[in-house]
């Protein structure tokens, strides 16, 4: 078992289920995770998840992060010899790699390799990224609670800008795929509340248009919450002038929000600050969604069963059955459709205007993140 990529809020939660369900099969006879991800099957770092005191599982699954660690390396092909050495000298019959886009590359990869090598390993992905930009299933794990916690962000932040007016760029994690923006309207519940302007990466935002909207609505409401995620480009594909970092995926902005709000301070001649939830986004245990917990415990255990089912080369995917309530089955999809492949937000479900609320993505986010409370205000009845 091992862990890829950037944790999330429910993580363990996943590796819990494995646990569990290992623990819960007699043919099993031991269970290893490796430290640090992929760097400590490379480096032998194996630990024996069966030697912890079982009651742990339980408060690990609540616990944000990675209890075994994670690891953002780029694998060799002299690597997948070397991982699959160890896994062979270790007596492994099968791995699973719980991870996003990169793990899930990695996982086809190894699949790969051990085909080749004539090795008797199945290897199952478990999918997590809070981006939600995996393909081969409904959602993954980790998005729902990255969702809750940036819609319960651009809700507090907008009770700070109503009661002190001004301009305020939140930026949202999610890299190239807007799911986690559309997710910041979730506590919205009429034209006065945050976000006032939401923009995707999948659609190219002129600077001048950006400006021009918020200039609209500061002066109708005298204050704007914009919500903008972290890879949204300008008209010429670049990001606003702020600086980039080289990421383990592609190059991504470090200071989107702070660059947006200089430029439209400039611009309008109207203040203007930014916010940056950052890693916050990805680790907020405590705003994270119980369903999601529950889900990615599940996919653990459906990982497990799938290993012993001999289903090497897949992904277990998360699928909505049919029905008015949520009823969520967990199915597998070929890694080869996974791998590769990201995932945006749908055109369909883009809206036609910033200010646009997204009836359509709400009614499909809200059985998985649970409903947003939202604050009430005075009715400002006025003696004189």
């Amino acid at each position: 078992m091992l862990h890829g990529g950037g944790p999330t809020a429910v993580l363990n939660a996943s590796l819990a289920g494995v646990v569990e369900a290992c623990r819960a099969e007699p043919s099993i006879a031991a269970l290893y995770g490796a430290e640090r991800g992929v760097e400590g099957l490379l480096g032998d770092a194996i630990v024996d998840l069966f030697a912890e005191d079982p009651g742990l599982w339980e408060d690990i699954a609540r616990a944000p992060g990675s209890a075994l660690g994670s690891s953002r390396r780029r694998i060799t092909d002299a690597d997948y010899e070397q991982m699959l050495a160890t896994l062979d000298r270790l007596g492994v019959a099968w791995v699973l790699l719980n991870g996003g886009n990169g793990t899930m590359e990695m996982a086809l990869g190894l699949h790969h390799a051990a085909r080749t090598a004539g090795a008797n390993l199945t290897v199952v992905g478990i999918p997590k990224t809070i981006d939600n930009d995996l393909a081969g299933t409904d959602h993954t794990p980790g998005y729902a609670s990255a969702g809750r916690f940036f819609a319960s962000c651009l809700r507090d932040v907008g009770a700070d800008n109503r009661a002190l007016p001004g301009i305020t760029v939140l930026e949202v994690l999610g890299r190239n795929a807007g799911w986690l923006a559309a997710a910041s309207t979730l506590a919205r519940r009429g034209p006065e509340d945050p976000p006032h302007l939401t923009y995707f990466p999948e659609r190219p935002l002129p600077f001048d248009s950006l400006a021009a909207d918020v200039e609209r609505v500061y002066r109708k409401l005298g204050r704007v919450v914009v919500s903008v995620c972290e890879g949204q480009l300008d008209a010429n594909g670049e990001p606003f002038g702020a600086d980039v970092r080289v990421s383990s995926r592609a190059p991504l902005a470090l200071n989107l929000a702070h660059t947006l709000a200089q430029r439209l301070t400039s611009a309008l001649k109207i203040p203007a600050r930014s916010e940056k939830p950052g890693l916050f986004g990805r680790s907020c245990a405590a705003l994270a969604s119980e369903t999601d917990r529950i889900e990615a415990r599940n996919c653990g255990a459906a990982a497990v069963r799938g290993a012993l089912a001999g289903r090497g080369g897949y992904m277990v995917s998360i699928q909505r059955n049919p029905g008015l309530s949520y009823n969520p089955s967990y199915n597998f999809t070929p890694l080869e459709d996974v791998a590769g492949r990201e995932r945006l937000f749908p055109e369909h479900w883009l809206p036609a205007a910033p200010e646009d609320d997204l009836p359509a993505f709400r009614a499909w986010a809200l059985p998985i993140t649970g409903e947003i409370p939202s604050y009430k205000n005075l009715r400002g009845v006025r003696i004189f």
